[in-house]
């Protein structure tokens, strides 16, 4: 029989009487109310709030909540407020024994610290409903039993930026998820992990301002022309979207020197973070369909007069509430993830995840269903090469002899395996190991600037460091093979470049203007003294081994000879600004291209007066960089903020557009260059974490490669990267953050196998960010 309310009133009295304590006057009336209902005949539903038990009464009700699943209580609910002083393990002691019958936990603010987030992870817990909105997971591991969880809230967790890939497999029945206001940014290991989830169907990383939960807006599917009646008019509507403006910011988090997160999964660093809303609206501010429209915005005032003048008759709005449901789509969404800012994020999200109902809190209705499929194939490859369907590596080795092409059974090989690897592997140079090169220097010290691979040797990279040092390593097994120390005044290096038919030589170059002439064998410079490039910021080689050519922040461009080192002849106002970056052709000794942040781009022959361009293209915003293609067909531009396109080398003429999302930072200088061949290209910027991979025939979208620092506010970004020349789906990352007690680092990315990310390895970059818009 089971126990009712007012005996485990008694009994959690003697078990205080037995351990000498008073009984807790919160607990007693929890319990009171609990024997008012039963007698009442109506659902006893226990509330437990966290913030007024302390350790003290930790014995007692431990003893009375193991009896409560034996008991004629319905459901507890268990939640905290600022005040709660509870240990972190007393708190999820109490709720485990309360075992089946726990059915809501709302942990909201978050008390408690990583060993709390650590034990809940890893051992689960029985409730229904649990709310851990600003909690300070960094990334999602949950591996412990969540059986009967339907309701996750997560939302407010400013350090969550990764969800593993196994994350969410524990939570069979999980339905609704929120995850508003994270870091989540990478729409693929996203989908990866929810597509674990078989009963999800309500999901948001934005909300509606009208919605609390994760269901569908009530005015939105209101399906009649008054629903306008249901949102605020006039004055009341433009304040509330008005708030919009303010200054969210959140609290300062204190840590104690025992709680400050060492540990991968979870953040408690100090930390204080600010988002400008107003800033987001006046520059991207996604709408519910995760489209970003800069020329369309619709201000307060003119948002109001639309509202206040709203038609009164069906003949002057056919459909009233589709007005009231394109209105809400597109200006009331509320505290965006990273991943919202993503274009057709609400067409990738529904296709990829077919029995979701419910996004954003907006309804997927069919007709949008069948629209997302034809937006993803669109813009977004399944898998390369436009495979339309997986393969398993086995089958495709079973079919290698009958297949007449060695390209068709490589590219099989390599879709398959990119396929099954959502996580791709992201392994530092010399990770394998810490390098020492003499007795005051190892490769943990080395901070990166610049990285080449080598033209014809697939295991040997360069690189060029802040302090002027050249670096050439071999980067399968990350020992070092020539190591050549900082020269009287040489400077950061910002240009590299091997020598193709002397393949133990190359070029460096540094910011203060001085180049040099390598030879490996030796680890010392040649002979050959060069004349000055004042301010440079690019040098390179001509496919003959010629000619060395400079740029600068200058709008001219040095041309060398490379036996003599004499500078040949500058080039003089070739642009209006400075150019940043100078590319020979891969063939044509004769032929360069030129990027200027003046936003233009040009084309130029040596055979030919050089006071005019064979041909100019331009660009919206300062061009960064400019590269061929392996067999000259194209140029890869690449702009401010992602602005990335290729055009046709012969003319100029635009190719393709890759419509990566900006972020309306001006600083924010992308970079872009090929991978496989010219079958694909890699972009990333300066300020994201973001490696973008994009077809570079058709321009749809691969894949997003992720860089998550160590701890809140330290997330890796993208100064440099290049795709590896020899294998395919392999590239390197040159990374750096802000905090500056970490240090800069050499990512290799393995897209065919699955494996770590770089979440655990530490960066650094200098505060300075005009350094990122030097160089290629």
């Amino acid at each position: 029989m089971a126990t009712d309310v007012d005996t485990l009133q008694e009994r959690y009295i003697t078990y205080c009487m037995r351990q000498g304590i008073s009984p807790n006057p919160a607990m007693l009336s929890i319990l009171c109310k609990g024997s008012v209902k039963k007698s009442h005949q109506q659902q006893c539903n226990l509330e437990v709030s966290l913030d007024y038990l302390n350790d003290g009464d930790f014995g007692p009700l431990l003893d009375v909540f193991m009896e409560i699943a034996a008991s004629d209580v319905d459901a507890v609910d268990i939640c905290n407020g600022s005040l709660c002083s509870l240990n972190g393990g007393h708190a999820l002691s109490l709720m485990r024994a309360i075992n089946g019958k726990l059915r809501l936990v709302d942990l909201h603010d978050f008390p408690f610290g990583k060993e709390f987030l650590r034990d809940l992870s890893r051992r689960g817990l029985q409730c229904q409903v649990l709310n851990m909105r600003s909690s300070h997971f960094r990334k999602l591991n949950f591996t412990g039993k969540f059986v009967n969880l339907h309701t996750l809230n997560l939302d407010f967790s400013i350090s969550l930026c990764t969800l593993q890939k196994d994350c969410f497999t524990c939570m069979p029945n999980l339905m609704r998820l929120s995850m508003c206001e994270t870091r989540i940014g990478n729409l693929w290991t996203t989908k990866a992990a929810l597509s674990k989830l078989p009963c999800l169907v309500e999901l948001r990383f934005q909300n509606c301002l009208y919605c609390i939960d994760t269901g569908p807006c009530p005015v939105c599917i209101s399906g009649h022309a008054n629903c306008m009646n249901d949102i605020p008019r006039g004055e009341v509507f433009v304040r509330n979207l008005v708030a919009l403006n303010g200054l969210f910011m959140i609290d300062e988090v204190q840590s104690s020197s025992s709680d400050s997160s060492d540990d991968s999964e979870v953040d408690f660093s100090r930390h204080q973070m600010e988002y400008r809303i107003a800033s987001l609206l006046s520059i991207s501010l996604p709408d519910l369909n995760g489209n970003i429209d800069l020329q369309n915005e619709v201000s307060f005032g003119t948002l109001r007069n639309q509202l206040e003048n709203s038609p009164s008759s069906a003949s002057d709005l056919r459909n009233f509430s589709d007005f009231v449901d394109i209105m809400l789509k597109k200006y009331i969404t509320n505290h965006p993830s990273p991943i919202c800012f993503e274009k057709h994020y609400r067409e990738f999200l529904i296709a990829s995840l077919p029995r979701l109902q419910v996004l954003d809190n907006l309804s997927v209705r069919e007709t949008e269903r069948e629209r997302a499929n034809v937006v993803f194939s669109k813009y977004f490859e399944q898998l390369p090469y436009n495979r339309q369907h997986e393969e398993s590596v086995v089958s495709i080795l079973q079919k290698r002899e009958t297949r007449a092409s060695q390209s068709f059974f490589s590219r099989s090989l390599g879709a398959a395996k990119v396929g099954s690897s959502s996580w791709p592997s992201l392994r530092p140079l010399f990770s394998l190991g810490s390098v020492w090169v003499d007795e005051m220097k190892s490769s943990t010290s080395f901070r990166p600037r610049q990285l080449e691979y080598h033209p014809s040797n697939p295991s040997l990279m360069v690189f060029g460091t802040i302090d002027g040092e050249i670096v050439v390593v071999n980067h399968e097994t990350d020992k070092i093979v020539s190591y050549v120390p900082t020269v009287g005044a040489m400077n950061s290096v910002l240009g590299l470049c091997w020598l193709k038919k002397h393949p133990s030589k190359l070029v460096a170059g540094s910011d203060n203007g001085i180049l040099t002439l390598f030879d490996i064998k030796h680890a010392q410079s040649s002979s050959v003294t060069f004349d000055k490039f004042e301010l440079l910021t690019s040098v390179h080689v001509n496919s003959t081994d010629e000619l060395i050519i400079a740029s600068g922040y200058l709008r001219n461009v040095g041309l060398y000879d490379i036996s003599s080192g004499k500078c040949l002849q500058v080039f003089t106002d070739m642009h209006q600004e400075h150019i940043n970056v100078v590319k020979f052709s891969n063939h044509s000794p004769s032929i360069f291209a030129t990027s200027s942040f003046d936003r233009d781009i040009k084309l130029w022959d040596l055979r030919q007066n050089q006071t005019r361009a064979c041909y100019t293209s331009s660009s919206s915003r300062g061009n960064v960089m400019v590269c061929f293609s392996p067999d000259d067909h194209h140029l890869l531009v690449s702009a401010v903020d992602n602005e990335v396109k290729q055009l046709l080398a012969v003319d100029g003429r635009v190719h393709l557009n890759f419509e990566i999302s900006p972020t309306g930072s001006p600083q924010n200088y992308t970079r872009s260059y090929y991978m496989n061949g010219r079958d694909y290209i890699i972009s990333g910027s300066c300020d994201e974490h973001l490696v973008r991979i994009c077809c570079a025939r058709t321009g749809r979208r691969l894949r997003d490669i992720s860089l998550d620092g160590k701890g809140s506010g330290t997330s890796m970004f993208v100064q440099s990267l290049r795709g590896d020349p020899f294998r395919d789906f392999h590239m390197s990352i040159l990374a750096a953050c802000l905090h500056s007690s970490s240090k800069s680092e050499i990512i290799k990315v393995n897209l065919l196998e699955s494996g770590v990310s770089a979440e655990d390895f530490s960066y650094n970059r200098p505060s300075n960010s005009s350094v990122y818009s030097m160089g290629g």
